[in-house]
């Protein structure tokens, strides 16, 4: 199924690893089987996006590559196999992709990778990325397995719900805690304890908002910075009676007294910990205080080891659960979950969640200026491009 495609069209490339870069015109994709092609409407810029593609990460990845992260893209032609998907639905595109033929399933992560982010920790992922899916989303049109196109239903986002297309674009920063918080990974239960730690960063504030919308009784946000705890508190709005705010002082005996002082039971904790935090004791603080049974799950980016109560572990009964972002049927199920208003994307006019504010929508020569200001932005709001 095909309309009119231009041969050619802009991209944001770079040609080298860590070097500048460019804004390129390059041949149009063609779609192919187990593919769609799409015009991009509106792409995610993370906070650290600048740090991914000057180095500083050290983030693999092939090059000459075409930047990108998750996006915004309406449907201009379909591979041959395409049975669901059609011409002109708006699509949101996950950046987390597999082979279709893992037989190892998505618990070993054989072949999984972010597309123009990551190429994952295997020769499958390494060479899925660089020979099959390596280009991003900063770019007019991009070629996208049909198994990470996910429709969205344009009449109850936008007519019934009244939310912007940019609104949706909350959706990607909710998409990790969710991966951690909801059935494909410890499944929070509707009047569970929840800690979120740290919860000032982009994923951890997501993850407050997730929290309580899948019901926790009770969030602690924990995190080094109380002035940013308070704005995600405040963000809750009506829900925010139930968030309790908690200063992180990286010391487990300390943190782990801060969290016993609140009272009552704790049934989860869940860590979005930044590479900086590996050194911090608070993991060790948060599942010291889970209750006999308690769940952990741990999505953070320390790439090294960290030292885990092995003793209390045991003894208690605790469930640790290493998860690395998430799968499709995660995407469906929060696509679903917004469309039917059980999670709100809250309105920009009205009082908006940490993390659900578009600062901006920038074009592909601008972004320069687009990857600084997502870096300012940090955990209050987000940045896009508009290709």
């Amino acid at each position: 199924m095909y309309t009119l495609i231009p041969h050619t069209h802009r991209a944001l490339r770079q040609d080298t690893y860590a070097s500048q870069p460019i804004v390129q015109t390059i041949p149009t994709p063609q779609p192919t089987p187990g593919s769609a092609v799409l015009r991009v409407e509106l792409a995610n810029i993370l906070s650290y996006t600048k740090d991914i593609y000057n180095g500083a990460r050290k983030y693999p990845y092939p090059t000459p590559l075409t930047l990108g992260s998750s996006a915004l893209g309406r449907i201009v032609a379909l591979g041959p196999d395409a049975i669901g998907l059609k011409a002109g639905d708006l699509c949101f595109l996950d950046v987390t992709i597999s082979s279709r033929d893992d037989t190892n399933g998505y618990s070993a992560s054989t072949s999984t990778f972010l597309s123009a982010i990551h190429d994952g920790y295997s020769p499958a992922s390494k060479k899925l990325m660089s020979e099959v899916w390596r280009d991003g989303t900063y770019a007019e049109y991009v070629r996208w397995p049909l198994e990470n196109c996910h429709r969205v239903d344009e009449l109850k986002l936008f007519d019934k719900l009244g939310y912007s297309m940019e609104d949706l674009m909350f959706i990607p920063k909710m998409m990790v805690p969710y991966g951690g918080l909801g059935p494909g990974g410890i499944d929070i239960k509707p009047g569970e304890t929840v800690v979120v730690a740290p919860a000032t960063g982009s994923f951890g504030s997501a993850a407050v908002h997730v929290a309580l919308s899948l019901g926790a009784g009770r969030v602690i946000a924990m995190g080094r910075n109380m002035a940013t705890l308070d704005k995600v508190k405040i963000a809750a709005g009506a829900k925010g009676s139930r968030v309790e705010c908690v200063r992180l002082s990286g010391e487990w005996e300390e943190d782990l007294k801060r969290l016993e002082n609140l009272g009552g039971s704790i049934d989860v904790f869940f860590d979005t910990s930044p590479p900086a935090a590996a050194s911090s004791g608070h993991i060790k603080a948060g599942i010291m205080a889970l209750k006999k049974g308690g769940r952990c799950v741990l999505m953070g980016g320390i790439m090294g080891d960290v030292a885990l109560p092995h003793s209390r572990i045991m003894h208690w009964g605790i469930m640790i659960k290493g998860k690395w972002m998430f799968e499709a049927v995660d995407v469906r199920r929060m696509i679903n979950l917004v469309e039917t208003g059980v999670v709100s994307l809250y309105q920009q006019q009205q009082m908006s969640p940490m993390g659900a504010k578009c600062f901006g929508t920038y074009g592909l020569e601008e972004w320069e200026k687009a990857f600084e200001e997502a870096e300012h932005v940090g955990s209050d709001g987000f940045v896009l491009l508009k290709p």
